[in-house]
């Protein structure tokens, strides 16, 4: 994910990249929520080995097609100074026959590089290392809010009055909004994007707040799970677009690749917060206050990258 995050967002153009990036990771919870269906449709007809079988295959047949046809970033290239033929192929394809006569490429950037370094060095540099931490923790808290609400959300709704079918349709509501990054993804391309992300998060702590305001009323509650599934799943599907354009190429697909590997203990954290809620017996609206508070958190830590990089608008 973090190599196709970068990939895509170098080949974009900068005024449709987060649009596009964020539209190309929408492949990810759908896929996921495809892998789903197909695996309750295989595992009856042709038993649950059968699944472990397409997912091998698949990733194979999928190196063959990108062994074939993918191309190398050409930023990438030209920073480790490849021939102006190779670099001029995938080129072609963007800028027809306006490269053929150009025997040198010139890397221009608007990211500031570190002297000297590349991958780990750029992110934990002293221009890039506050917002590195900042991007880890608000995707850390961002996982953990939709950790906890994706494995406990069915038991809380159990536990606050509804019906076990009731219950698990409702939640099953909440991973449905992910798509609605594409629109995040506009708003980036034209707004601050840090900006527009921390808003999302904002609203996800409020719009989770108010589910557990709701337990009595099964139609309110359907429309508060929807819309806070849309909210979470949106900000968190934007934060690799926000990440790919805070980093030069020199660093970009290590920083969004550490944001995504720290961001996987808060499903971990998430899980563990909600079963320690239940085990100190807090109610059903409580615990939900208590699950909004992270989304807060990302938001302020966003905002913090903002502050400490005012010139860059991602």
């Amino acid at each position: 994910m973090p190599n196709a995050v970068t990939l895509m967002s170098e080949y974009c153009p900068d005024a449709r990249r987060a649009m596009l990036t964020n539209a190309m990771f929408c492949g990810f919870p759908l896929g996921a929520a495809l892998g789903g269906f197909l695996a309750a449709w295989m595992i009856p007809h042709f038993g649950w080995r059968s699944v472990l079988h397409l997912g091998g295959v698949v990733p194979l047949l999928v190196v063959v097609l990108l062994v074939l046809v993918l191309p190398e970033s050409v930023r990438y290239m030209v920073a480790r100074g490849y021939a102006a033929d190779r670099i001029r192929k995938p080129l072609a394809r963007i800028a027809g026959d306006a490269v053929l006569q150009v025997q040198q490429f010139v890397m221009t950037e608007r990211k500031a590089a570190v002297a000297g370094k590349s991958g780990m060095g750029v992110v934990l540099s002293k221009p890039y290392r506050l917002g590195s931490f900042m991007l880890w923790l608000a995707y850390f808290m961002g996982l953990v809010i939709f950790y906890a609400l994706m494995n406990w959300m069915p038991v809380l709704f159990k536990e606050g009055g509804l019906e076990p079918q009731t219950a698990t349709l409702v939640a099953a509501l909440f991973p449905l909004g992910g798509v609605g990054a594409v629109f995040f993804g506009w708003l980036m391309d034209r707004f601050n994007a840090n900006r527009i992300i921390a808003v999302g998060y904002a609203l996800t702590a409020a719009s989770i707040w108010w589910i557990g305001q709701e337990a009595g009323s099964l139609g309110w509650l359907v429309v508060a799970v929807f819309v806070a599934g849309t909210l979470m799943n949106t900000a968190q599907s934007s934060m690799p677009a926000l990440a790919a354009a805070f980093y030069p190429t020199s660093g970009r697909a290590t920083g969004v690749a550490w944001m995504l590997g720290i961001g996987r203990f808060g499903g971990i954290a998430g899980s563990f917060l909600v079963a320690e809620l239940t085990a100190r017996h807090l109610g059903f609206s409580q615990i939900f206050t208590v699950v909004a508070i992270p989304g807060l958190i990302a938001t302020a830590a966003l905002v913090i990258k903002q502050a400490t990089s005012p010139k860059d608008g991602h």
